[in-house]
This record gives structure tokens, C-alpha cells and sequence, in this order.
């Protein structure tokens, strides 16, 4: 048996050096890539015909793959020969068999890596054991390739803010204060934008603030003054319950008690009707209890002689899927319900999309921000608010009723986003800082 090496600078090459030194019939021992290219190592059992003449017949015996090798040869030689013996040795037992059995094929040895045949280079290549074969086996790609990606993109975030600071200084400071702030990156960069160039921080600050004022948008204490019914919904643990509460007490005020009616469709949680009756009872107007969207709207049908019919619902969080089927009350064109979003101000910015993203399909007519005494940043709410154009009614910013609320006021929002940001944030962005607390709007 003839052992020899080629070289090439691909495999296609090496394989074509192969084919014309030792024939169609040679057998690849082995591969591996070096720094030229690709090294094969080629074995052929007789000496290769001349192309020009009959090959001359030998009486000679060829010497043995394992005489060249040797005792001393390297191990990974000899065990190819050893894998090159056991194929032979299977080759010579399959022609043994019945012809009945041929069209079987033969039962390969798993841990046996066959070499590839030279006459197979022009044959279509088929995927190897090795390529990824189920959605499992390429979920390490799938990720590797998303975190390639956002490194990219902060890659280019970076240069593009890096860019903006050497063009625009003040743009980019201003950004990043409104950043800090928590308004997300897109909208702060918008913002910043619109500062005039010549501007210095403390006007330019003053600019963005007022431009959020301008943005805002507000649906104003109206449900005070109308009349009908209104749905409450949102997250659970929102206080939608007391902001019930602290409205239909200042509609009772301002219309009597017995222009005011109380109904919870909250069927879950325990003690939620209680609660409401309670409120009901301070209040001096009727509670009632609806099981479900019929009932509901026979609960309508009776109180249509109130003016005003405040519905507290159940607090879902927007993954729940018990939520749609709540939702879908409210949907029912025969019901007259106006719908308002009620929203903790103190909640991130990536749940309050969801949020947004959950209740889109009830089109709501206004929005309550709650528990503004507990903030330590607003511009999160603020933020949400001003990209999705919610319209913002009423604040709440304590427990007492009916006291803690109030109508949304953009001006009076921004002054205390500011706020909170010069008191709790300033530390996280930059120590040299223009803001002061009478310069928020």
C-alpha cells in the first residue's frame, strides 16, 4: 500500500492532486487544515496505471501499509490502519452473504469514521452528523447571533452618541439629562433636538421641560361634570378601588349621594366587594355586584336612573390570561362605559409598555396616575404617556378620601418629574448639573 501526502490550497485542490497521482480508487487516510491550506494523507493498494501506457504487470509483492508504517510510526497512522483493516475485513463478509441480503444495507460500526472515497468529489455534499439538525440544536446560534447583534447596535450607539457630543455638545448633554430622568432614549434625543443651538444648560433645560409640558396630553376632570358610567381597570394593586372611592365621593358631594351607584365585577380577590361596600356606606350611595357581562349589563339597565356609575373591575396583571375575558365586557357595543387606565406612577418604563400594550384594544377615554407620593422618579409615566398619547385625567398622591386626588396638570407633572430628578437622580448622571429646582418649567 502507497501512503503519500498532498497539499492544496483548498480541499478541492488536494482532492484533484490525489485523483491524478494515485487514481479514482485512492482512499483518503486523513485531513486537516494547515497554514497553507489543506494537508491530505492519501493510501493506494498497487502502484497507478500510466495514462499512456498499459500498466506493466509486476511479480513483486507490494509491501504492507503496516511495513511502511512500522513499529515506530506515528499512532495516529496506525490507527488508521487498524480502521482500514476492519473495513476490508467487513468488505470481505458482505460478499459472503446470501444475494437475498444485498439490497440491505450493511450495519456500520458507529464508532468507525469512514474515509471519504476520491471518486465522491464531484458527488453534492450532504450535511454532515455534525450540522445542527432541530430547532433545539440551533437555539445556541440563534443566540449567539442576537448578542452579536446588540453588541452591534450599542456599537453604534456609542458612535452616534460620541458623534453627537463633538458636533452638538449641548444636545447630548441635555439628552442624557432627560435620560437620567427617565425618559427613554428615543424621546430624550427627540427633545433635545428642538434646543436652540445657541442656547446655554440653564435655558436649554428650561426648553425641554417645556416642551414636555407642550407634549402632554390631558383629558382634564370631565367625568366629574358628565354623566353615564365609567370602568376603572388596570394592573392589580394600581388602587383602583380607592381612586373609585375619592371620585364618586366628590361626585356625591357636588350631586348628592343618590346620584352616585357603586358596581365591582371583581369576583377574585377576597374581600373586594366588602371593601367597596364600605367606601359605599361612607359615602351613602348603593354598592352592587356583578358575576359576569350579563349581569353587568342588567346592573346598567336598573341604575340608568343615576347620573354617574363608577365600575371597579379586578386587578390582572397583563400576562394573566383571565384578563381578556374581562376585558371583553367593556366591548359590548349595547354598554355606554367609558374606560379609564389606572397605572401606579412609580412603575418602570418596560411595564408600563406592557400595560399599554394589554389594555390597547378598550381605546381609553383617560388615564389616573397613582401613588405619586411614593415616586422617586416620575419621567418613566411621563415618558409612556407623551410616545403613546395617552390622555391623563386625574393624579392621586395619598390614602386619604376624597382628598388625594386631583385633576392631571402637565405643568404641575413635569415640575415634580424635575424634581424628583434633582433630589434622587443627579448623583447617577453627572455631578455638574445647571438643573435647579425653580427652572422645571
Amino acid at each position: 500500500m502507497k501512503i503519500r501526502r498532498f497539499f492544496g490550497k483548498d480541499m478541492r485542490e488536494a482532492l484533484r492532486l490525489v485523483k491524478e497521482e494515485l487514481g479514482e480508487e485512492a482512499v483518503i487516510m486523513s485531513n486537516r487544515k494547515v497554514a497553507d491550506g489543506v494537508e491530505l494523507v492519501a493510501a493506494f493498494d498497487k502502484e497507478p496505471a500510466p495514462q499512456f501506457k498499459p500498466a506493466a504487470t509486476s511479480t513483486k509483492t507490494m509491501p504492507s501499509l503496516s511495513d511502511i508504517i512500522g513499529e515506530s510510526g506515528p499512532d495516529s497512522l496506525k490507527a488508521l490502519l487498524e480502521i482500514q483493516k476492519k473495513k476490508q475485513a467487513e468488505a470481505k463478509s458482505a460478499k459472503v452473504t446470501p444475494t437475498d441480503a444485498s439490497n440491505v444495507p450493511p450495519k456500520q460500526n458507529p464508532d468507525i469514521v469512514q474515509p471519504p472515497h476520491v471518486s465522491q468529489v464531484n458527488k453534492p455534499e450532504t450535511p454532515t452528523n455534525d450540522a445542527p439538525r432541530t430547532a433545539q440544536d440551533l437555539e445556541p446560534i440563534k443566540e449567539e447571533l442576537a448578542s452579536l447583534r446588540h453588541m452591534l447596535q450599542h456599537q453604534v450607539a456609542d458612535l452616534m452618541d460620541a458623534k453627537r457630543q463633538r458636533q452638538k455638545p449641548m444636545h447630548a448633554f441635555i439628552s442624557k439629562q432627560l435620560v437620567g430622568m427617565g425618559l427613554s432614549y428615543t424621546l430624550a434625543n427627540q427633545l433635545a433636538d428642538f434646543v436652540p443651538s445657541d442656547a446655554n444648560e440653564r435655558e436649554s433645560w428650561r426648553y425641554v421641560l417645556q416642551l414636555m409640558v407642550n407634549r402632554l396630553s390631558l383629558h382634564g376632570n370631565q367625568l366629574l361634570s358628565q354623566t353615564g358610567a365609567a370602568a376603572f381597570v388596570g394592573p392589580t394593586g394600581t388602587g383602583k378601588t380607592t381612586t373609585i372611592a375619592k371620585l364618586a365621593a366628590r361626585y356625591a358631594q357636588k350631586y348628592g349621594p343618590d346620584s352616585v351607584a357603586l358596581v365591582t365585577v371583581d369576583t377574585y380577590r377576597i374581600g373586594a366587594f366588602e371593601q367597596l361596600q364600605t367606601y359605599g356606606k361612607i359615602i351613602g350611595c348603593i354598592v352592587r355586584q356583578a358575576q359576569n357581562a350579563q349581569a353587568l349589563a342588567d346592573l346598567l339597565f336598573q341604575l340608568r336612573h343615576k347620573r354617574m356609575i363608577f365600575i371597579d373591575t379586578a386587578g390582572f396583571s397583563q400576562r394573566d390570561s383571565r384578563l381578556i375575558s374581562q376585558l371583553e365586557q367593556f366591548n359590548n357595543p349595547t354598554m355606554s362605559v367609558k374606560r379609564y387606565l389606572v397605572l401606579q406612577a412609580n412603575t418602570q418604563y418596560p411595564a408600563l409598555e406592557r400595560c399599554l400594550e394589554a389594555y390597547k384594544g378598550l381605546n381609553m377615554d383617560g388615564c389616573v396616575l397613582t401613588k405619586l407620593d411614593e415616586c422617586y422618579s416620575l419621567g418613566e409615566a411621563l415618558s409612556v404617556a407623551i410616545e403613546q398619547q395617552l390622555p391623563l385625567s386625574f393624579v392621586t398622591d395619598g390614602q386619604q378620601v376624597p382628598e388625594d386626588i386631583k385633576p392631571a396638570d402637565a405643568k404641575s407633572l413635569v415640575t415634580i418629574a424635575a424634581k424628583l430628578y434633582k433630589k434622587y437622580g443627579l448623583s447617577h448622571t453627572n455631578n455638574h448639573n445647571p438643573i435647579t429646582t425653580t427652572q422645571a418649567v
